[in-house]
Parts: C-alpha cells; sequence; structure tokens
C-alpha cells in the first residue's frame, strides 16, 4: 500500500484553509453571538436579581408597615379601651351621685313633708287644746274671777315706773278700761282703784271685748296693759309656736 504524501499534504492544507474559514467566518460571529446572548442573559438576570431584591425591599416595607399598622392598631384599641373604660367609670360615678342627691332630696322631701305635717298637727292640736281651754274658762268667770284679775291689774299698774304711771294719769285721750262684759255694778269700784294705783284722776271709758273671757285691761292709742285669760291664752300659743 502506497501512501500519496502530496494528497495528504492538500487535505491537510485544506483542512487547515477550512478551519481558518470556519474560525474566522463562522466560530467568530457565533462566539460573538453567544457572548451577546450571555451578557443579554446576564443583564436580564441583573435585572431580575435587581427587580427581585426591589420586591423584597416592598415586601420588608410592606410586612414592616403591617407590624407598624398592627402595633398603632393596638394601641389604638389599648387607648380607645382605656377612654371607654374611663368613661364608664365616670358615667357611673355621675349615675351614683345622681342618684345619691336624688335619695339625699327625697329624704330632705320626706323629712320636711313629716316635720310640715307635725307642726301642723300640733298647731291643730294646740289650737284644739286652746279652745278647749277658753270654753273651760268660760265657765270658771265669774265675780270671784273678775276680781283677782282687778288685783292683777292693780299690782301691775303699781309695779310701773312712777314717770310711765304719771304719763297714763294725765294722758289727754284718756284710757279705756276693757272688760268681757258688762260691769255698770262695778264700774265705781274699778274705776276708784286704777285712780288710786295711777295717783290721779285719768278719764276712764269703759269698753266691752267678749274676746277677753275673763279679766281688765287698760288700753290706750300707744299703750296697752294685758290682764285676761285671752292674753293667757296667746301667750300659750305662742309659747307652743315657738317650740314647735
Amino acid at each position: 500500500m502506497t501512501i500519496d504524501v502530496w494528497g495528504l499534504g492538500l487535505q491537510a492544507i485544506n483542512v487547515l484553509i477550512l478551519v481558518w474559514l470556519l474560525s474566522r467566518l463562522f466560530w467568530r460571529p457565533v462566539a460573538a453571538a453567544i457572548a451577546r446572548r450571555q451578557d443579554t442573559a446576564n443583564a436580564v438576570i441583573a435585572t431580575a436579581e435587581a427587580t427581585q431584591a426591589r420586591a423584597d425591599a416592598a415586601l420588608a416595607e410592606a410586612m414592616q408597615a403591617r407590624a407598624g399598622i398592627a402595633s398603632e392598631r393596638s394601641a389604638t384599641l389599648d387607648d380607645a379601651r382605656t377612654e371607654a373604660e374611663a368613661r364608664a367609670r365616670a358615667i357611673l360615678t355621675a349615675a351614683r351621685g345622681e342618684a345619691d342627691a336624688m335619695m339625699k332630696a327625697a329624704t330632705t322631701a320626706m323629712e320636711r313633708d313629716a316635720e310640715i305635717a307635725r307642726k301642723a298637727n300640733a298647731a291643730r292640736a294646740s289650737e284644739l287644746s286652746l279652745k278647749i281651754a277658753a270654753r273651760l274658762l268660760e265657765r270658771m268667770n265669774g265675780p270671784a274671777a273678775q276680781s283677782a284679775f282687778l288685783s292683777q291689774l292693780i299690782t301691775a299698774i303699781e309695779q310701773m315706773p312712777a314717770a310711765d304711771r304719771a304719763a297714763l294719769a294725765d294722758g289727754a285721750n284718756g284710757l279705756e278700761v276693757v272688760t268681757p262684759g258688762n260691769t255698770d255694778a262695778d264700774h265705781e269700784k274699778i274705776e276708784k282703784a286704777i285712780q288710786t294705783a295711777l295717783g290721779g284722776t285719768p278719764k276712764l271709758r269703759f269698753v266691752t271685748d267678749p274676746g277677753l273671757i275673763a279679766g281688765i285691761e287698760l288700753r290706750s292709742p300707744h299703750f296697752v296693759l294685758h290682764n285676761s285669760w285671752q292674753a293667757d291664752l296667746a301667750q300659750i300659743r305662742k309659747a307652743v309656736t315657738d317650740g314647735q
């Protein structure tokens, strides 16, 4: 077997030329295209990674905001709960105060009404007692009672200051001698006793007032000397009223 060296050499040269042509015309453009594709892919990957990073940052921010919202919501709920409890306590306190005030007012009103009723009953009882006493005293009225009242009147006049007795005795308008009934038979006795007690001769006018029940009183425009059961009952009524 013979080897064609020239043929092999030519083939080798063809192969080298083909390789050179392929590397020149094919492999470099392909490599450049592959590089460009790689760069594009890298750029896409970088963009994707940047987008992912931004998404992760946005997610983290959203989670942080959500946590902040949850915390703020919890704080708001706590504040609302605290405010509601404070309002409830204030309302309860106000309601208790109002209830206490109403109870106090009701108690005061009841006590006032009870006191008014007690005083009214006491006044009615006192008035009835005084009316009964007046009727009983009317039955006891007589010469003996009038004589006792005349003695009391003379004693009261004698106990007055001398200047007051002189003023009554010298009064221009005179004096009224008030009796509960007709005492014509005793006028002279009464007049003489009064003039002696006053130490003068005042002008005396006898006046009848059944309301006295029994007694003898002296009256002038500016002076009254009470001396009767009517006056005694009036003092009793005043004392009872003041004591109530």
